[in-house]
């Protein structure tokens, strides 16, 4: 288990960790989805002890890390197991090698039975067998990556930290990583952090979502929370929605979404003082069925854009609102139907944010 209380970090004057506090049980695959620069990595190197923090604690295993000596940093790190950006593979051993490393860092013989039978079973794992004796400078970015993660499951470990592991992998191959990678890490039962700005990836992935946002925690859910109804602006934007628009509060069931020129109305939800924001999946837009539907949307201009299997749409009411996102399957519309005139958006579906 590994619990994270009020955790900061600086590196001089710049603050990128603020009141970090996380509770990760046994078998928890916990995911924290940011942007680039975010704090996310550094976290994971603190965990590590890999970077010192200023404040608040982390304990694994009832271990506090700032408290550690070199030596005992070394030991608890035995039972961490942790995938960088950057692979960190060693350029004077071939690839066995550099699986077997850790094995041999704790005493352990690369190649007794029971430990070449490992090996060959991680390589067979990440699709890379046929790679056994090659060098890191004979691989892709995504073969040293498949690479690092073999090692980094090599020694079994009790915790796992993994910053966006599928960064280097193209999307085939790294769809056929996550399926092998989520059913071992199941298996094995070890809590994990899963580090990513990628939403599909913690989607598939992890049980427990974390918003991270200029060093800070902004939200913590269950994962089908975290993307079905985000809270604030961060969340939404990184759960994939496509629409935010500032908003004004009229009452406690209409606001004013600034941006779009358009009123919407919440009636089975109140509508409480500190939203900022309104957000709208692009796919949940629909072609007005009847007459007098509420939360209506104009659509005065348009674009059409061709993906392989959707069309996008971007319209706005006039040349003084921001553009909105209209997404359909290309088996429910095409550019020969002609553009609506207006769209609509059921009231269940109208995301109400803070803005942090």
């Amino acid at each position: 288990m590994i619990n994270i209380e009020h955790v900061s970090k600086q590196f001089g004057s710049l603050q990128v960790l603020e009141d970090i506090s996380i509770n990760i049980e046994q078998g928890d695959i916990f995911g924290i989805i940011g942007q680039s620069g975010a704090g996310k990595s550094t976290l994971l190197r603190c965990i590590n002890g890999l970077e010192k923090y200023n404040g608040g604690s982390i304990t694994v295993d009832g271990r506090e890390i700032a408290g550690l000596s070199q030596k005992q940093l070394q030991l608890v790190r035995k039972d961490m197991g942790m995938i960088f950006q950057n692979f960190n593979l060693l350029g004077r051993l071939n690839v066995y090698d550099n699986i077997a490393l850790p094995l041999q860092f704790w005493g352990q013989n690369k190649n007794s039975k029971e430990n070449h039978a490992r090996i060959m079973e991680l390589l067979d794992l990440v699709g890379l067998k046929d790679k056994v004796n090659s060098y890191p400078k004979q691989l892709s970015g995504g073969q040293k990556q498949r690479v690092a993660m073999a090692r980094m499951l090599a020694a079994e470990p009790e915790l796992i930290l993994l910053d966006e592991p599928f960064s280097a992998l193209d999307t085939y191959l790294k769809w056929q990583l996550e399926q092998e990678m989520y059913k071992h890490l199941k298996e094995a039962g070890k809590p994990v952090i899963f580090v990513s700005h990628n939403r599909d990836e913690v989607y598939r992935l992890c049980d427990t979502v974390s918003c991270m946002n200029r060093g800070k925690m902004e939200v913590m859910e269950p994962l089908k929370e975290f993307f079905q109804n985000p809270k604030t602006r961060t969340a939404a934007i990184l759960s994939g929605c496509k629409n935010i628009s500032a908003a004004e509060r009229v009452d406690a069931h209409t606001l004013r979404a600034v941006d779009w020129g358009v009123t919407l109305h919440v009636k089975e939800r109140e509508i409480a003082d500190d939203i900022r924001a309104v957000g709208i999946r692009a796919h949940f837009l629909a072609t007005v069925e009847r007459p007098g539907e509420e939360n209506v949307f104009p659509v005065n201009e348009s674009e059409i854009w061709e993906d392989p299997f959707e069309w996008n749409i971007s319209f706005r009411k006039n040349a003084e609102c921001s553009w909105l996102q209209w997404k359909i399957a290309k088996t429910d519309w095409s550019p020969e139907m002609g553009i609506p005139k207006e769209l609509y958006l059921k009231e269940e579906d109208i995301l109400l944010l803070t803005d942090s």
